[in-house]
């Protein structure tokens, strides 16, 4: 599995919608980029000038908002991640 650094977090992309609310299907192309995604590994946090480390406010298993164009994509195994970091997430979803 992947094991982030510092205050990075992996994150499984939920996929968006396929149809708009008229039930029309959406192609790839026009959906819009995902904003929700499933917590798979989080760093031990960032370090501090003064030496001590913060621990990130996520664990495995949260469901998150994110930025829009935060990150970056990974392929690992055939699945496709995003590993963003601590501060590009907005809220956990409860």
């Amino acid at each position: 599995m992947l094991k982030p650094l510092a205050d990075r977090v992996v994150i499984k992309v939920l996929s968006g919608e396929e149809k708009t609310q008229g039930g029309i299907v959406l192609p790839d192309t026009a959906k819009e980029k995902p904003q929700e995604g499933e917590v798979i590994a989080v760093g031990p946090g960032k370090i501090l000038d003064n030496g001590s480390r913060v621990a990130p406010e996520v664990k495995k298993g949260d469901v998150v908002v994110f930025a829009k164009y935060s990150g970056t994509e990974v392929k690992y195994e055939g699945q496709e991640y995003l590993i963003i970091r601590d501060s590009d997430i907005l809220a956990v979803k409860e």
